[in-house]
C-alpha cells in the first residue's frame, strides 16, 4: 500500500470518528424534546417557558453536531 492510499484511509477513518458527535447531538435533541413535551403535558400553564428553554437546549445540542461536521469536513478536505 502506498503512502497516498494510507493518508486517504486515515482521513476517512478520522472523519468518520469525528461524526460520532452528530449522533450525540441527535440523542440530546430527542431527550430534550421528549422531556419538554412531558413537562408541558403535566403543567400546561408554563408551556411558553418550557418551550423557550427547550428551543435553547436544542440549539446548543445542534451546535455540537455542526461542530462535528465542520471538523469532519476539515479533516477530509483541508488537511493534506
Amino acid at each position: 500500500m502506498d503512502a497516498q492510499a494510507t493518508i486517504l484511509m486515515g482521513k476517512a477513518i478520522g472523519a468518520g470518528l469525528a461524526m460520532i458527535g452528530a449522533a450525540g447531538g441527535g440523542i440530546g435533541i430527542g431527550l430534550a424534546v421528549g422531556g419538554a413535551v412531558m413537562a408541558m403535558g403535566r403543567n400546561p400553564d408554563h408551556t411558553a417557558t418550557i418551550q423557550t428553554n427547550m428551543i435553547l437546549g436544542v440549539a446548543f445540542a445542534e451546535a455540537v453536531a455542526i461542530y462535528a461536521l465542520v471538523v469532519s469536513l476539515i479533516i477530509l478536505f483541508v488537511l493534506s
